[in-house]
Protein backbone atom coordinates (compact mmCIF):
# COMPACT_ATOMS: atom_id res chain seq x y z
CA UNK A 1 0.00 0.00 0.00
CA UNK A 2 1.56 3.53 -0.79
CA UNK A 3 2.12 6.03 2.02
CA UNK A 4 0.08 8.59 0.14
CA UNK A 5 -2.92 6.35 0.33
CA UNK A 6 -2.56 5.08 3.73
CA UNK A 7 -2.17 8.72 4.64
CA UNK A 8 -5.55 9.22 2.74
CA UNK A 9 -7.39 6.62 4.45
CA UNK A 10 -6.20 7.17 7.81
CA UNK A 11 -6.87 10.86 7.70
CA UNK A 12 -10.70 10.13 6.56
CA UNK A 13 -11.34 7.57 9.29
CA UNK A 14 -9.51 9.80 12.31
CA UNK A 15 -11.08 13.41 11.07
CA UNK A 16 -14.50 12.85 12.77
CA UNK A 17 -12.83 12.07 15.79
CA UNK A 18 -10.17 15.07 16.09
CA UNK A 19 -12.38 17.90 14.50
CA UNK A 20 -14.35 18.85 18.04
CA UNK A 21 -11.28 17.85 20.15
CA UNK A 22 -8.57 19.99 19.49
CA UNK A 23 -7.26 22.49 21.91
CA UNK A 24 -3.35 23.53 22.59
CA UNK A 25 -0.92 23.41 24.79
CA UNK A 26 -0.20 26.18 27.08
CA UNK A 27 2.68 28.89 26.62
CA UNK A 28 4.04 26.63 22.87
CA UNK A 29 0.41 26.97 21.52
CA UNK A 30 0.52 23.86 19.22
CA UNK A 31 -2.43 22.72 18.68
CA UNK A 32 -3.13 18.96 19.89
CA UNK A 33 -6.04 16.54 20.21
CA UNK A 34 -7.33 15.70 23.65
CA UNK A 35 -10.03 12.92 23.48
CA UNK A 36 -9.51 11.19 26.23
CA UNK A 37 -10.52 12.32 29.38
CA UNK A 38 -8.04 14.05 32.12
CA UNK A 39 -9.54 12.91 34.78
CA UNK A 40 -9.60 9.47 34.23
CA UNK A 41 -5.54 10.04 33.18
CA UNK A 42 -5.05 12.10 36.65
CA UNK A 43 -6.94 9.30 38.81
CA UNK A 44 -5.12 6.44 37.24
CA UNK A 45 -1.86 7.90 37.59
CA UNK A 46 -2.47 8.89 41.23
CA UNK A 47 -3.08 5.21 41.87
CA UNK A 48 -0.66 4.20 39.87
CA UNK A 49 1.67 6.75 41.97
CA UNK A 50 0.66 5.20 45.30
CA UNK A 51 1.36 1.71 44.36
CA UNK A 52 5.01 2.08 43.33
CA UNK A 53 5.85 4.16 46.59
CA UNK A 54 5.00 1.39 48.22
CA UNK A 55 7.15 -1.21 45.99
CA UNK A 56 9.81 1.20 45.44
CA UNK A 57 12.89 1.37 47.71
CA UNK A 58 12.85 5.09 48.73
CA UNK A 59 16.19 6.75 49.51
CA UNK A 60 17.13 8.10 53.11
CA UNK A 61 18.94 10.45 51.45
CA UNK A 62 16.93 13.76 53.24
CA UNK A 63 19.22 16.55 52.14
CA UNK A 64 18.56 15.27 48.52
CA UNK A 65 15.22 15.01 49.22
CA UNK A 66 14.45 18.39 50.26
CA UNK A 67 16.41 19.73 47.47
CA UNK A 68 13.85 18.01 45.58
CA UNK A 69 11.22 19.26 47.14
CA UNK A 70 12.77 22.70 46.94
CA UNK A 71 12.71 22.83 43.41
CA UNK A 72 9.49 21.45 43.13
CA UNK A 73 7.62 23.62 45.54
CA UNK A 74 9.50 27.00 43.54
CA UNK A 75 8.31 25.44 40.58
CA UNK A 76 5.28 25.10 41.42
CA UNK A 77 5.05 28.58 42.38
CA UNK A 78 5.82 30.34 39.82
CA UNK A 79 3.87 27.88 37.38
CA UNK A 80 0.60 29.16 39.22
CA UNK A 81 2.21 32.90 39.22
CA UNK A 82 3.17 33.15 35.50
CA UNK A 83 -0.17 32.02 34.70
CA UNK A 84 -2.11 33.87 36.83
CA UNK A 85 -0.15 37.13 35.63
CA UNK A 86 -0.95 36.41 32.20
CA UNK A 87 -5.04 35.54 33.25
CA UNK A 88 -4.70 32.25 31.68
CA UNK A 89 -6.02 29.41 33.05
CA UNK A 90 -3.53 27.58 35.29
CA UNK A 91 -3.01 23.85 33.76
CA UNK A 92 -1.72 22.81 37.22
CA UNK A 93 -4.31 23.90 39.50
CA UNK A 94 -5.80 20.71 40.27
CA UNK A 95 -2.54 19.06 40.66
CA UNK A 96 -1.67 17.20 44.13
CA UNK A 97 2.21 17.87 44.22
CA UNK A 98 4.52 15.03 45.51
CA UNK A 99 8.13 14.30 45.36
CA UNK A 100 9.68 10.87 46.01
CA UNK A 101 13.64 9.90 45.55
CA UNK A 102 14.30 6.29 44.79
CA UNK A 103 17.13 4.72 45.72
CA UNK A 104 18.10 3.04 42.29
CA UNK A 105 21.90 4.10 41.12
CA UNK A 106 21.45 2.31 37.76
CA UNK A 107 18.70 3.97 36.49
CA UNK A 108 19.30 7.58 35.24
CA UNK A 109 16.20 9.02 35.26
CA UNK A 110 13.23 11.13 36.84
CA UNK A 111 9.54 11.25 35.26
CA UNK A 112 6.35 13.44 36.36
CA UNK A 113 3.17 11.92 36.27
CA UNK A 114 -0.32 13.56 35.14
CA UNK A 115 -1.33 15.39 38.46
CA UNK A 116 1.90 15.81 39.53
CA UNK A 117 3.53 13.12 40.92
CA UNK A 118 7.31 13.10 40.84
CA UNK A 119 9.73 10.51 41.41
CA UNK A 120 13.78 11.07 40.93
CA UNK A 121 16.42 8.10 40.90
CA UNK A 122 19.44 8.41 42.63
CA UNK A 123 21.15 7.71 39.08
CA UNK A 124 20.32 10.74 37.38
CA UNK A 125 22.18 12.88 40.28
CA UNK A 126 25.78 11.36 38.82
CA UNK A 127 24.59 13.42 35.68
CA UNK A 128 22.36 16.42 37.20
CA UNK A 129 25.00 16.74 39.49
CA UNK A 130 24.39 20.09 40.94
CA UNK A 131 21.20 21.37 41.92
CA UNK A 132 21.29 24.19 38.52
CA UNK A 133 21.29 20.24 36.67
CA UNK A 134 18.43 18.98 38.91
CA UNK A 135 16.16 21.71 38.28
CA UNK A 136 16.52 21.69 34.64
CA UNK A 137 15.78 18.13 34.59
CA UNK A 138 12.47 18.37 37.07
CA UNK A 139 11.53 21.66 35.06
CA UNK A 140 11.35 18.95 31.91
CA UNK A 141 9.38 16.39 33.54
CA UNK A 142 6.96 18.83 34.80
CA UNK A 143 6.70 20.66 31.13
CA UNK A 144 5.29 16.73 30.69
CA UNK A 145 2.40 17.06 33.22
CA UNK A 146 2.24 20.75 32.57
CA UNK A 147 1.53 20.19 28.14
CA UNK A 148 -0.96 17.61 28.96
CA UNK A 149 1.14 15.07 27.48
CA UNK A 150 -0.36 11.97 28.65
CA UNK A 151 -3.55 12.67 27.78
CA UNK A 152 -2.18 13.78 24.54
CA UNK A 153 -0.58 10.28 23.96
CA UNK A 154 -3.69 8.06 24.79
CA UNK A 155 -5.77 10.45 22.65
CA UNK A 156 -3.80 9.62 19.47
CA UNK A 157 -2.99 6.24 20.08
CA UNK A 158 -7.10 6.09 20.06
CA UNK A 159 -7.37 7.57 17.49
CA UNK A 160 -4.57 5.61 15.12
CA UNK A 161 -5.82 2.16 16.33
CA UNK A 162 -9.41 3.61 15.25
CA UNK A 163 -8.17 4.82 12.16
CA UNK A 164 -5.78 1.79 11.26
CA UNK A 165 -9.40 -0.34 11.95
CA UNK A 166 -10.80 1.82 9.36
CA UNK A 167 -8.27 1.48 7.13
CA UNK A 168 -8.10 -1.85 6.92
CA UNK A 169 -11.53 -2.13 6.67
CA UNK A 170 -11.89 -0.73 3.63
CA UNK A 171 -8.69 -2.40 2.13
CA UNK A 172 -8.88 -5.90 3.00
CA UNK A 173 -6.44 -5.51 5.81
CA UNK A 174 -3.85 -3.80 3.70
CA UNK A 175 -2.39 -1.76 6.54
CA UNK A 176 -1.97 -4.68 9.07
CA UNK A 177 -0.54 -7.05 6.28
CA UNK A 178 2.16 -4.30 4.97
CA UNK A 179 3.06 -4.05 8.63
CA UNK A 180 3.60 -7.27 10.00
CA UNK A 181 5.49 -8.01 6.65
CA UNK A 182 7.84 -4.91 6.83
CA UNK A 183 8.05 -5.91 11.00
CA UNK A 184 9.07 -9.77 10.00
CA UNK A 185 11.50 -8.51 6.78
CA UNK A 186 13.43 -5.44 8.78
CA UNK A 187 12.51 -5.75 12.94
CA UNK A 188 10.86 -1.96 12.29
CA UNK A 189 7.10 -1.42 13.30
CA UNK A 190 6.47 1.20 10.68
CA UNK A 191 3.38 3.13 12.87
CA UNK A 192 6.21 3.21 15.73
CA UNK A 193 8.89 4.82 13.67
CA UNK A 194 6.87 6.78 11.28
CA UNK A 195 3.89 7.68 13.35
CA UNK A 196 4.71 7.58 17.25
CA UNK A 197 8.73 8.22 17.16
CA UNK A 198 8.06 11.18 15.23
CA UNK A 199 4.75 12.43 17.85
CA UNK A 200 6.83 11.75 21.02
CA UNK A 201 9.92 13.29 19.96
CA UNK A 202 7.98 16.81 19.47
CA UNK A 203 6.48 16.24 22.66
CA UNK A 204 9.98 15.85 24.38
CA UNK A 205 11.24 19.06 22.26
CA UNK A 206 8.50 20.95 24.04
CA UNK A 207 9.66 19.46 27.20
CA UNK A 208 12.94 20.71 26.90
CA UNK A 209 11.62 24.42 26.09
CA UNK A 210 8.89 24.58 28.42
CA UNK A 211 10.99 22.84 31.31
CA UNK A 212 13.61 25.73 30.41
CA UNK A 213 10.99 28.35 30.63
CA UNK A 214 9.99 26.93 34.16
CA UNK A 215 13.99 27.10 35.28
CA UNK A 216 14.36 30.51 34.07
CA UNK A 217 11.27 31.74 35.92
CA UNK A 218 12.71 30.19 38.89
CA UNK A 219 15.80 31.47 38.48
CA UNK A 220 18.21 28.17 37.59
CA UNK A 221 21.08 28.10 35.33
CA UNK A 222 19.61 27.40 31.71
CA UNK A 223 22.93 26.21 30.29
CA UNK A 224 23.05 23.63 32.77
CA UNK A 225 20.01 21.98 30.51
CA UNK A 226 23.07 21.62 27.85
CA UNK A 227 25.83 20.39 30.12
CA UNK A 228 23.97 17.65 31.65
CA UNK A 229 23.14 16.54 28.02
CA UNK A 230 26.57 16.65 27.34
CA UNK A 231 27.31 14.82 30.35
CA UNK A 232 24.12 12.09 29.66
CA UNK A 233 25.60 11.19 26.36
CA UNK A 234 29.41 10.34 27.48
CA UNK A 235 27.03 7.78 29.84
CA UNK A 236 25.06 6.44 27.30
CA UNK A 237 27.83 5.87 24.60
CA UNK A 238 26.93 5.50 20.82
CA UNK A 239 23.71 7.18 19.77
CA UNK A 240 21.09 5.35 17.79
CA UNK A 241 19.81 7.17 14.80
CA UNK A 242 17.11 9.48 16.03
CA UNK A 243 14.28 8.17 13.87
CA UNK A 244 14.27 4.82 15.78
CA UNK A 245 14.06 6.89 19.30
CA UNK A 246 11.31 8.20 20.85
CA UNK A 247 13.63 10.88 21.87
CA UNK A 248 15.89 13.48 20.12
CA UNK A 249 19.69 12.29 20.17
CA UNK A 250 21.46 14.33 23.03
CA UNK A 251 23.44 15.94 20.28
CA UNK A 252 20.22 18.01 18.43
CA UNK A 253 18.87 18.54 22.49
CA UNK A 254 21.87 20.30 23.38
CA UNK A 255 22.13 22.44 20.16
CA UNK A 256 18.41 23.20 20.41
CA UNK A 257 18.72 23.81 23.96
CA UNK A 258 21.35 26.52 23.63
CA UNK A 259 19.86 28.06 20.89
CA UNK A 260 16.55 28.90 22.94
CA UNK A 261 18.76 30.22 25.88
CA UNK A 262 18.42 34.34 24.64
CA UNK A 263 14.72 33.73 23.64
CA UNK A 264 13.87 31.87 27.37
CA UNK A 265 15.62 34.37 29.34
CA UNK A 266 13.65 36.79 27.85
CA UNK A 267 10.36 35.91 27.85
CA UNK A 268 10.38 34.24 31.17
CA UNK A 269 12.05 36.55 33.03
CA UNK A 270 13.24 35.13 36.81
CA UNK A 271 9.82 35.90 39.59
CA UNK A 272 11.35 37.00 42.61
CA UNK A 273 10.17 36.12 46.04
CA UNK A 274 9.52 32.59 45.36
Amino acid sequence: MKRRDFIKYLTCGCCGMMMPSCSSTPITKRKQLKIYPESVINANAAKAYSQFKKKAKLSKDIKTLNMIKRIGSKMEKAITYYFANKNLKDPTKNFKWEYILVDDDKTLNAWCMPGGKIAVYTGILKVTKNEDGLANVMGHEIAHAVAKHSVERASASMVLNVGTLVVDIFTGGAVSKTRNTVGKNTGVDILQVGVFNPFTRKQESEADYLGLAFASLTGYNLYEGAELWKRMKEEMGSEIPQFLSTHPSPTNRIRQIRNWIPQIRTQFPRIKNI
